[in-house]
């Protein structure tokens, strides 16, 4: 799709201009320019004028009984340039309610009175208070995360995620919300197939006998080695299996994978949205469940998450100063439950700075042109423009610099818009981690203590967690052809049921 028309289908009713679908004042904008002389050049540099008038209520104030009411719930240290635009994005699509469970850069004094300053954003540190508080939940004295307990880096995320998740669904029910998501601030919504670009309106189309929607995710496809704004440089991203023909995606898995250990770089599962009701809880970071019922999911044909991993070299290094362990094959395996993460944090350890950017342009860059045509003509790479447009125009129009500029902050605005462009600098392990992993152990000994009381509940069965999954590879192929093999599949395999098309 090209960005000046990608605007045709998010356009707000009455802003149809000699019947075009666009936002009042559109025509200015870059995105879809007007002649000019070959002298002007003021094309070239954004534009002063706002592209998109329609937001310069940059606080989205929605109307009391728009319906239905969307909330999304994430855990992230990131700063304002990425945050910001993840944000007002899922304004865009409809979202009225952000949970954020902030810590690291996130939660420092000039980011966080940006943040709620925000309508519609509630900020949830994590304290001494919140740790002690999780403590207390239920999980600890279930099974369905027990395998992820007191273990190091995404394991500890993995945790983290969940308890956070179990308390937004409090927040979400006490606010009135229809619909819940975890998303990641790396991750956008794609609601493809819907009547018009929106989630709202994909959600409103959900059959009232459904209770969880999952998107299959799409991945990232970088062409270069130097991107710094991913929501605004990336337009290239590899389909999921599910929305793929089988043939097509286990014909060219080779040439798809170019020697990396699976087909996604990171995780093949999806995201997921629930309705909110009684008894919900987390499955994990990608799904959601409930205490007395197994919930009624549907998984989207067209819909997707946009997960822009790796897409930043500096990627490498500030998953790796997150991290701990020691970059030896067995290690990574106690921190890191993908492959590829696994080889990732091994390289950017111990590899010199021109030897990790030479791998990254080996596993991670799409630099061969022809593999690219090829893949893009059999659509296991599509081009994705409309977040690309939607995030340009917010950006235009001035919503980004009118938050900063609005919000209390303790550096002058300079100062502090400056700050902001500083995301690349390598990041250390922050306390607020260290203190999470001692509350971890503390939480260890209190586990112990009440199986030694003998005063852990007897629950019953519950579905085990779902972890970050790997698309299916070429063993999934094989069984699916060999009668009896699937029941001798190892764990992670018979989480595909239900995956694989017959």
């Amino acid at each position: 799709m090209d960005p000046t028309t990608a605007t045709s289908r998010w356009a707000p009713q009455g802003s149809h201009i000699k019947n075009h679908e666009i936002f009042p004042g559109m025509e200015l904008s870059v995105l879809a320019p007007k002649a000019h002389k070959s002298s002007d050049c003021s094309s070239l540099g954004r534009s002063g004028a706002p592209s998109f008038p329609y937001f310069r209520d940059w606080k989205f104030d929605f109307q009391a009984n728009l319906r239905p009411k969307i909330c999304i719930t994430t855990s992230t240290s990131a700063g304002l340039d990425q945050i910001l635009p993840w944000m007002f994005y899922h304004k865009v699509m409809g979202v009225t309610t952000f949970f954020l469970f902030v810590e690291g850069k996130a939660a420092s004094p000039n980011t966080s009175k940006v943040l709620e300053s925000i309508p519609g954003v509630k900020l949830i540190y994590r304290t001494t208070e919140l740790e002690e508080q999780q403590a207390k939940s239920r999980i600890w004295n279930e099974t369905w995360l027990s395998s992820f307990f007191y273990k190091p880096c995404n394991y500890e995320l993995f945790v983290k995620q969940s308890l956070n998740m179990e308390m937004a669904i409090v927040m979400a029910r006490d606010a009135g919300m229809d619909w819940i998501l975890h998303l990641d601030t790396d991750e956008l919504i794609h609601p493809a197939g819907a009547r018009e670009y929106s989630l709202r309106q994909l959600l409103l189309d959900v059959p009232g006998n459904v209770d969880m929607v999952v998107f299959p995710n799409y991945e990232s496809s970088i062409e270069r080695d130097d991107i710094e704004d991913p929501f605004g440089e990336v337009s290239m991203f590899k389909k999921n299996y599910d929305h793929l023909p089988r043939d097509t995606y286990f014909g060219m898995y080779k040439e798809s994978t170019r020697g990396n250990p699976n087909y996604f770089l990171t995780y093949g599962n999806g995201k997921s949205a629930a309705r909110v009701q009684d008894h919900l809880r987390p499955n994990g970071a990608h799904r959601w469940h409930n205490y007395m019922k197994t919930p009624n999911e549907v998984k989207l044909e067209e819909a997707a998450v946009l997960h822009y991993t790796y897409s930043k070299f500096s990627d490498l290094t500030s998953r790796r100063d997150r991290c701990g362990c020691k970059p030896t094959k067995e290690d990574v395996k106690r921190c890191f439950m993908l492959d590829f993460d696994r080889s990732a944090f091994i390289i950017a350890s111990t590899a010199t700075e021109e030897e990790m950017r030479n791998w990254y342009r080996e596993h991670v860059v799409w630099g061969d042109k022809d593999l690219k045509l090829k893949l893009l003509r059999k659509s296991i790479l599509t081009r994705i423009y409309s977040p690309m447009a939607i995030i340009q125009g917010l950006r235009e129009s001035g919503v980004f610099s009118s938050i900063i500029q609005s919000a209390p902050t303790t550096l002058s605005r300079d100062k502090f818009l400056a700050s902001v462009d500083s995301s690349n600098s390598t990041r250390t392990v922050s306390s607020e981690s260290m203190q999470s992993r001692n509350t971890n152990k503390s939480r260890g000994n209190q586990a112990t203590a009440r199986k030694v009381l003998g005063l852990e509940t007897t629950a019953l069965f519950h579905e085990a967690a779902v972890p970050p999954l790997s698309p299916p590879g070429f063993l999934v192929e094989s069984m699916i052809h060999v009668p009896g093999m699937i029941a001798a599949a190892s764990h992670s395999c018979l989480n595909l049921k239900g995956r694989i098309r017959r």
